[in-house]
């Protein structure tokens, strides 16, 4: 087992990390931007090393600055957390190559599943359902002959995208210039690659996810599926498992599937398969070679460090459990808190006067936040996670409206309004929620 660990990231997943290696016993490295010197992650890691300034691109984006810290505290693994270079496969290379193991799938693995197009066609062998969907396009009348050959409506992505980035639907064909030009021009300034690719878009689909995890030994397990529908500009805002959208018979062919594709396709570690669903039917996404910011959901739901398992395999160890071992009690939901306007998500950095998280059976919350800690303008705005879990999804909503009724943030604006009216909403209490029902619904919520 790893006796030091890097971490290569910031905020609450630092944190998370950090507690998963001081529970196993391995002493961790905080690396750190000049803006992050007080945070929490810094503050309890065994050794912390600044890395730069607080511009990511100088810090966390920082290859060399990394790796430099990991050989000189003597670090003998580096986890990249999620975001980042956490899916940066140049940068899990080097780290092989010093020699160092990082906690993730190969470098090889992370470049095949990357590219969206050769995940697409590796998902598609291997046994996944897919939709319909095109090469790389190398010119605008390439999109419309794909456009045309697939019908619209349609959606122009990234090739080497992910998080909502770089995406632009065409209704009609009048739509595919600016779909593909503004595709393009998102998808260079996101991931330095203004490859796209085009794919037959659902209207009204559900954003179902399956967890994995896979040893070096060919032993893979499913933890079962998380709804990640509730979005906003393609970005997560509530999770939840077990899916209200899935029945027990679609829950096991489709986990059936995914488990049997990953041992085909031989990857390893953790990972997430990403699939839309409508009228019965998965479509293969995308997949995530890394830990998800939901995964606390899973971790509720199974009783499954998934952090932990992720340290043992990259340690070489095998899967501590089988799949018949899993089993899956109760619901979670997950909430994320972001410190922006509720209404235009304009970020609010700042200090925070006060800060009282709620607490009782089956409330988590993952942050890093305490009171007086100031807020840098220089990173993403989810500043914490809060994760409900109980016997029933009923069970879990009443639980997560006195949660949120709890959590007291002062200084900074909160989305906490925004998630209080929001699970009140009668379609998230059906459960009849897709993956558009929250920007309708916000359309309203503004007025």
């Amino acid at each position: 087992m790893f006796e030091k660990i890097l971490i290569a990231n910031r905020g609450e997943i630092a944190l998370r990390i950090h507690r998963a290696c001081r529970e196993m016993g391995i002493k961790t490295v905080a690396v750190h931007s000049e803006a992050d010197s007080n945070a929490m992650h810094v503050r309890l890691a065994d050794e912390a090393v600044c890395i730069g300034p607080a511009k990511a691109t100088e810090s966390y984006l920082n290859k060399p600055a990394i790796i430099s810290a990991a050989v000189i505290t003597g670090a003998d693994a580096i986890h990249p957390g999620y975001g980042f270079l956490s899916e940066n496969a140049d940068f899990a290379e080097m780290v092989e190559r010093h020699g160092i193991a990082f906690i993730g799938p190969t470098s090889a693995q992370m470049r095949l599943m990357g590219d969206k197009v050769a995940a697409r066609a590796a998902a598609q062998k291997a046994g996944m359902p897919v939709a319909a969907g095109s090469p790389e396009l190398k010119s605008l009348d390439e999109a419309y002959v794909w456009a045309k050959k697939i019908g619209f409506p349609v959606i122009i992505k990234a090739k080497n995208g992910g998080g909502g980035k770089g995406m632009k639907v065409a209704l009609k064909q009048e739509d595919i210039p600016d779909a593909y030009t503004l595709a393009k021009a998102e998808a260079k300034a996101s991931f330095t690659s203004d490859e796209v690719y085009l794919e037959k878009f659902l209207t009204h689909p559900r954003h179902i996810e399956i967890q994995i995890l896979a040893d070096s030994y060919g032993n893979v397990v499913h933890l079962g599926e998380r709804d990640c529908s509730i979005q906003r500009g393609n970005q997560k805002v509530v999770e939840e498992t077990p899916s209200p959208a899935l029945n027990e018979s679609a829950r096991q062919n489709i986990c059936k599937i995914v488990r049997k594709a990953i041992q085909k396709i031989g990857y390893t570690n953790a990972g997430t398969l990403e699939f839309l669903y409508e009228d019965g039917k998965f479509y293969f996404m995308e997949m995530n070679t890394r830990l998800q910011v939901e995964h606390p959901i899973t971790e509720l739901v199974t009783g499954v460090d998934l952090v932990r398992e992720q340290i043992r395999i990259a340690s070489g160890a095998k899967l501590s459990f089988k799949q018949e071992d899993i089993s899956f009690s109760g619901h979670a939901i997950e909430c994320r808190i972001n410190a922006e306007n509720p209404l235009n998500f304009l970020p609010s950095p700042g200090k925070i006067e006060e800060w009282h998280a709620p607490g009782g059976l089956g409330v988590r919350v993952d942050s890093e936040i305490y009171s007086g800690y100031q807020i840098p303008a220089d990173y993403d705005s989810m500043i914490a996670k809060l994760i409900i879990s109980s016997k029933t999804r009923n069970g879990a909503i009443m639980r997560l409206r006195r949660a949120l009724d709890e959590f007291v943030i002062l200084g900074v604006e909160t989305t906490l309004p925004l998630l209080q009216d929001l699970i009140a909403e009668p379609e998230f209490l059906d459960g009849t929620y897709d993956i558009h029902w929250l920007e309708t619904w916000m359309q309203k919520y503004k007025l």
